[in-house]
């Protein structure tokens, strides 16, 4: 018989569970907490601005491919007619709601994005709240902007905590923080107690997925991993809400979600100070062009030459754009193909497209990421035009969030311009308008599947502006539904 050695475990938690509660138990209580009289009115703001960006979003998000295969899958299943497919108002499981609803409000790129975190909030959580609501028989609009807040805030939070990046993690933080998001603000709208909350936070942990290859690939499941969020978060909630026990030490254990996932590069510190008093989401952006964030320094800093210039650009030698590491390489590789994307996630995730499309039209909208706009012959020829570098100051000082642009135009005549941006446009720093606001809704719902009033646009933003009394939030999703 071998003597009994005792062994050590390979790994232990950097944060014991033995002096530190796990922060899965801290956001359940953050959550338990958050009412319309202890979230802050810029918080009760900021939660409503999300919600309306993120259903105009998906609106658009109807027409976007694959979307059309995601809805005939989830209908051919049928089951209980439990909450609604936005636009198209077919009554689905939950969990399959969250899914399509999730999708649909990624697949333009239109959606918010936390410009330090590198990531987009709403589209998980959104959809996940909306559909608890439903599943509940309904909800009040108080419980709603509470649910959202705290999704918002968790998803939010994780990402600035995170100092890992996404090229090296491999990680979208999308989905992969979006998985508790959206679990806290289902159990939030569901009123779990606390207790409940940490197990479906720990049941959510067993689904946690969503990978950057979707992205070098231009996969269409890109679209779909916000979704995959969403329905991992209306399933963890339910077993639950029966009693199914979760894992306990989600976050800090000694196989905690810190550790396999972000190899323990996060601040633990700033997942908790102030939680509950100041809120993060309150930095989210707003895209004023549907496509990656990681473009949006480069367009500002084209069209701002464009307006100040007047530049021709048949007259154009060569474009220079200098970014950071993260950028280069989403949206600048593999060479070939962001100069010449064949789809419409390559276009998407493209320099070269969204300069060259900014510089000849003066703009950058959804009309530009449909399969025609793919082929114009001038836009592509000045695609071939652009050139991107990693630039070690840039990569130094601001490595890992959206990253700023210099853009350098070089002139068959000889003569340069060159304009920096360090903070696109739609930052809280430089928001966008209302009225801007409004006009992008307006354009999203435009590309509905199915006609909509021409109201609801102005009827969508006076039910999110009025949220706080609102009854029964099922009032905004039959907004947003053509009527029989």
């Amino acid at each position: 018989m071998q003597p009994f050695i005792e062994r050590k475990p390979l790994v232990t938690s950097t944060t014991p569970e033995s002096t530190t509660e796990d922060f899965a138990l801290t956001l359940a209580r953050f959550s338990r907490a958050a009412t319309l009289e202890t979230l802050p009115a810029s918080a009760i703001l900021a939660a409503k601005t999300n919600l309306f960006d993120t259903l105009a979003c998906a609106v658009a998000g109807s027409t976007a491919a694959a979307l059309a295969e995601v809805r005939d899958l989830v209908t051919t299943w049928g089951g209980a007619p439990q909450a609604s497919v936005l636009v198209f108002g077919d009554k689905i499981p939950a969990h399959h709601a969250a899914w399509i609803n999730g999708a649909m409000s990624h697949a333009r790129d239109y959606d918010d994005a936390h410009d330090g975190a590198v990531l987009h909030a709403g589209v998980s959580v959104v959809p996940a709240a909306l559909a608890a609501a439903e599943l509940a028989g309904g909800a009040s609009g108080a419980d709603l902007i509470a649910g959202i807040a705290v999704g918002l805030e968790t998803i939010c939070r994780l990402g600035v905590a995170t100092k890992i990046t996404i090229i090296e993690s491999g990680y979208m933080y999308t989905p992969l923080f979006g998985h508790f998001a959206a679990t806290l603000a289902a159990a939030r709208v569901l009123n779990l107690d606390e207790a409940q909350t940490v197990n479906a936070l720990g049941i959510s942990y067993s689904q946690v997925a969503g990978n950057h290859q979707v992205t070098r690939d231009a996969a269409l499941t890109k679209r779909m991993q916000p979704g995959f969020a969403a329905m991992s978060a209306l399933i963890s909630v339910q077993l639950a809400q029966r009693g199914v026990r979760g894992v306990q030490n989600t976050f800090e254990g000694a196989d905690g979600f810190l550790r396999v996932y972000l190899h323990d590069r996060c601040d633990r510190e700033v997942l908790r100070a102030g939680l509950g008093q100041r809120f993060e989401f309150e930095q989210l952006s707003y895209k004023p062009y549907p496509c990656c964030r990681f473009n949006h320094s480069a367009i500002d800093a084209t069209l701002a030459m464009r307006a100040a210039i007047g530049i021709n650009h048949a007259q154009v030698k060569r474009i220079r754009v200098a970014l950071n590491k993260q950028a280069y390489e989403a949206v600048c590789t593999p060479v070939e193909i962001r100069k010449a994307p064949r789809t419409v996630v390559q276009a998407q995730f493209s320099i070269p497209y969204t300069v060259a499309t900014a510089l000849v039209d003066g703009s950058v909208g959804l009309r530009h990421f449909a399969e025609a706009s793919l082929q114009r012959p001038d836009i592509l020829a000045l695609a071939q035009k652009v050139d991107a570098f990693l630039d070690d100051e840039i990569e130094r000082t601001s490595g890992r969030g959206v990253t700023p642009a210099i853009v350098t135009i070089e002139m068959q005549d000889g003569s340069i311009h060159s304009h920096r941006v360090d903070v696109p446009f739609g930052h809280p720093t430089h928001p966008m308008p209302v009225e801007v606001s409004d006009a992008k809704a307006v354009d999203c719902f435009r590309a509905a599947a199915v006609p909509l009033s021409d109201e609801a646009p102005r009827q969508l933003r006076q039910l999110v502006d009025g949220l706080e009394s609102v009854a029964d939030v099922r009032s905004i999703l039959r907004a947003l539904t053509p009527s029989s």
